[in-house]
């Protein structure tokens, strides 16, 4: 499986999951959330193992700039708030730094 498509999908999952426990903690939803919750940050932690990176803390920090994408794109797209110019920009440093970690010519 490509490591960026892995990357997307634990993205979806550590977000989903940290969201059912926001809606728990701090939203005042049912402690029901937290079963899916869990369930999808297990999923989470199982789908960095998937990733191509040579070193876990390599492909880690790499993750970190998919996963501030889908922040992004979960501000959007769930919380109905649009990202600003200060967003895109600061997203754009990370993508660029995500890549230059993760395909960097290493010798």
């Amino acid at each position: 499986m490509p490591t960026l498509f892995v990357y997307a999908l634990a993205a979806l999952a550590e977000i989903g999951g940290c969201f059912a426990f926001w809606a728990w903690a701090r939203a005042g939803r049912s402690a029901l959330w937290l079963a899916p919750g869990v369930a999808a940050l297990c999923l989470f932690a199982w789908l960095l193992t998937l990733s191509e990176a040579e070193h876990a803390g390599r492909g880690f920090a790499a993750y970190g700039g998919i996963y501030i994408a889908a922040a992004i794109g979960w501000l959007w797209a769930v919380e109905g708030v649009r990202p600003d110019r200060s967003d895109l920009i600061g997203l754009t440093v990370c993508l660029i730094g995500a890549a230059i970690i993760l395909w960097a010519p290493r010798g």
